[in-house]
């Protein structure tokens, strides 16, 4: 269906569209409070002022017409991604995809591919605006020394072995390249902008089983950029949902072999071990936070019936709601490990092969933007959110610099990580609920660079959440 027949000139007296935030006034503006988030404050400083209302609302019906008439190309681009599905580490061709789209976008746009990891990549636009923009809003406004407001919008665009867009990063990718396109358009034209505003688009592989994010932040690819934005494919429409972390952890039983009937006595047996440290595990789980998950498998038990196994082998994940439980949840699993192996005679080592990935972050400003937005365009979001017990590596960029992680519904009620789910995000019917969420995003993007007084909030909801847990060395950059 074409999209352009949803598309809707919305009535925003209502919204966050009538703010001007020159801190001089509160006019009682109350945002909506959600359950899980970590408020700063009840208000939103505003003053109203018909004609930075109008400026306003005009910037944003500019990105949604935009973005409409880009709708074949972002089409195209998510087809490409989700009909050449690639694994983590290996999505070569995602990569060049998204290269080309931006490169073909005109000069104004600086694209760097294989930034910093072999499939990642940046796209960047602007600055424009500020004290003394020129006129038409060129790329390269501002003073001399006038700091700019740097907002990223991320695409992901590994697939699942197997599986396929499972769990629909092709969208996420169409997400990010529409949303920041649509705030360009927004901001080309603007000569008032309260100060200089620049867009990258990042591309950041491996969220499935690498963690391409926690190696960008390492890299130092967040230290220039303010806000991050990113929308991530579901059942339902929610502002936020927390997320969880998630720690992997490979456990090896080195014992002794011998023969099982004639000799068993001469060996050490690291399966007994393997077997111990998950029956461990799983008395442990009584005395365990009802919201704290572990479970794994033994991926290794022996050879032959008639050998003592000499090597034995577990994978686990260990998840928590927060990072701080999370050293409490390792602690006690390391200590069935290591039980088992004192029980058994075998030596164990203990290692945690891939990134921990962190839980997300909530930002209140940020979250109720974007639902005032959302609802502004439709976007039906439930009192009541259900639950999301899933990992992504997005949290540890919310330790790094304030930001959004959304979910969107896309047509279907299936799950996640599915056939059913693979074959939605490649349908027409979820081209309407991605676009729209770009909007939404982008939309929530030009509340916050139009008004100094929301981007200040969204880094105090940052320095809050931050301050509820603890922060690890890790994501220091």
């Amino acid at each position: 269906m074409h999209l352009n027949y949803f598309y809707q000139r919305v009535n925003m007296s209502n919204s966050l569209d009538s703010l001007k935030c020159d801190a001089a006034t509160i006019s009682g503006l109350r945002l909506r409070p959600l359950p899980f988030l970590y408020t700063s404050s009840d208000h939103v400083t505003v003053g109203l002022a018909p004609a930075a209302m109008e400026e306003r609302k005009q910037m944003k019906v500019t990105l949604q017409w935009h973005i409409d008439s880009l709708q074949d190309e972002l089409r195209s681009l998510s087809w490409d991604i989700w009909s050449r599905p690639e694994v983590a580490g290996s999505e070569t061709n995602a990569h060049d995809r998204l290269v080309r789209f931006f490169s073909q976008r005109g000069r104004t746009w600086t694209v760097q591919s294989r930034y910093k990891l072999p499939t990642a990549f940046r796209a960047s636009w602007g600055p424009v605006g500020g004290a003394s923009a020129p006129a038409g809003g060129a790329a390269g406004g501002g003073v001399a020394g006038e700091s700019a407001v740097h907002v990223a919008f991320l695409c992901e665009y590994d697939a699942l072995p197997g599986l396929g867009h499972a769990c629909g990063h092709n969208l996420i990718a169409e997400v990010g390249a529409a949303a920041a396109l649509g705030l360009q358009a927004a901001l080309e034209e603007q000569t008032q902008l309260p100060v200089p505003v620049k867009i990258s688009v990042l591309g950041t592989p491996a969220e499935e089983a690498i963690g391409g994010k926690i190696e960008l932040i390492q890299a130092g690819a967040f230290s220039d950029i303010d806000l991050v934005f990113m929308a991530h494919p579901a059942q339902q429409d929610a502002p936020f949902l927390p997320t969880v972390t998630v720690a992997e952890v490979t456990v090896k039983y080195h014992g002794k072999a011998s023969h099982a009937s004639a000799y068993p006595w001469e060996g050490v047996n690291a399966l007994d071990a393997a077997v111990l440290a998950y029956s461990n595990l799983s008395v442990l789980r009584q005395q365990l936070r009802p919201e704290w998950r572990l479970h794994g498998i033994i991926k290794h038990g022996g050879t032959k019936p008639n050998i003592i196994p000499a090597y034995a082998e577990l994978e686990f994940y260990l998840r928590t709601p927060e990072l701080g439980d999370l050293h409490d949840l390792k602690a006690k699993a390391e200590a069935c490990f290591r039980a088992a192996a004192l029980a058994t005679g075998c030596q164990v080592e203990i290692i945690y092969p891939t990134q921990t990935y962190f839980n997300i972050l909530p930002n209140a400003t940020l979250a109720n933007l974007y639902r005032s937005n959302g609802e502004a365009l439709g976007i039906e979001f439930p009192e009541q959110p259900g639950s999301f017990s899933g990992s992504t590596d997005f949290g540890n960029i919310s330790f790094v610099v304030p930001g959004i992680h959304p979910f969107f519904y896309i047509g279907t009620d299936a799950l996640n990580h599915t056939e059913e789910y693979a074959d939605a995000a490649g349908a027409e019917e979820a081209q309407l609920h991605t676009l729209r969420t770009a909007k939404a995003l982008a939309m929530t993007a030009v509340d916050v660079v139009c008004c100094p007084d929301l981007l200040q909030r969204a880094r105090d909801d940052f320095s809050l959440a931050k301050r509820q847990q603890e922060t690890p060395t890790a994501v220091k950059l």
